[in-house]
């Protein structure tokens, strides 16, 4: 495996990576080389100056693309060129251009993908999967009430797209996992931004799904901390609270029911992904052209916040 990018998110996509004995990370290359041979001497992987070399000197089996919102473009062009499947982190761009860009090139190129929306794999999204088989959710309320990341392009339209896109992007892929497509977005934003940037502090977006059913999507990064991430979802007779850690059931039958998810899906999306490389299975849940779905709507939302501020 060849890994492009050396952050936090790379570094934890190499370690649970490790834990599989039937993949080795053969390289790492980054914009700081410091950072990447700090990650490769870890994991005893040859270190790059760019992407471009590492693809010519290595024989990769696949490659994993983890840049921040606006470095994406080039590299998943070089790989798919170079014919090796790739899993690429979300956001998928910065823009919207750039992400049907590259689906178009895999599609033509019938490259192998996948992309890290992993709430997909948590045991609570399944169980609320099956709790709705048969109902139709009505409404969902989608919510991602933060603080500012650490890091300092995130602050900047140009450096993340803003926070509907880089962050709130796995409330709006599970919200089309779970109620349908979406087919409308009105949005607004507030006048203040995050400091020393210019995305909105807030967020709030209207949207109709092609079922009919209706949503909200709330998001701040007014805290000093992550105080809520989910979707709660309705339909006849029965209340969803969705969450990266657990599940709240509600049917007007005593105490809601608290389901614990256990904490692996971080770990399943990359089994998922190297299971599909070495031909096991097919439990590959998002690839690229299911994520520019969730790009677009997130990219539609911004834009027509823009729109109403202007």
């Amino acid at each position: 495996m060849g890994l492009v990018g050396a952050g936090n998110v790379a570094a934890r996509h190499a370690d649970v990576l490790a834990e599989f004995p039937d993949v080795r990370l053969a390289a790492v290359t980054d914009l700081s080389l410091e950072r990447a041979a700090g990650l490769a001497e870890r994991h005893g992987a040859a270190v790059y100056p760019h992407h471009g070399d590492m693809l010519e000197r290595e024989r990769l089996d696949a490659v994993y693309i983890c840049l921040p919102p606006f470095a994406h473009g080039p590299v998943e062009r070089a790989v798919i060129e170079a014919g090796l499947p790739f899993f690429v982190e979300k956001p998928i761009a910065i823009d919207l251009g750039t992400a049907e860009s590259i689906a178009a090139l895999a599609r033509s190129r019938g490259v192998l993908s996948a992309v890290g929306h992993q709430w997909r794999y948590l045991d609570v999204v399944q169980r609320a999967r099956e709790l709705l088989d048969g109902r139709a959710v009505r409404l969902a309320l989608g919510h991602w009430l933060d603080k500012v990341p650490p890091v300092d392009w995130w602050g900047r339209r140009d450096g993340s797209g803003g926070q509907v896109v880089e962050q709130a992007a796995h409330v709006i892929d599970l919200a089309r996992l779970l109620v349908g497509e979406v087919a409308a977005v009105r949005a607004v934003e507030s006048e203040a931004v995050a400091p020393g940037g210019d995305v909105a502090a807030a967020t709030v977006a209207a949207l109709r799904f092609e079922n009919g059913a209706v949503g909200s999507l709330a998001a701040t990064c007014l805290l000093g901390w992550k105080h809520r991430a989910g979707l709660e979802v309705y339909a006849d007779g029965l209340a969803l609270e969705i969450s990266e850690t657990s599940l709240r059931v509600f049917d007007g039958d005593g105490e809601p029911e608290l389901v614990e998810d256990e904490g692996a899906a971080k770990r399943r999306v990359d089994r998922a992904f190297v299971d599909a490389v070495l031909g096991i299975g097919n439990d590959v849940r998002t690839d690229y052209e299911d994520a520019l779905r969730t790009h677009r709507v997130a990219c539609e939302i911004a834009a027509s916040a823009r729109e109403v501020a202007a």
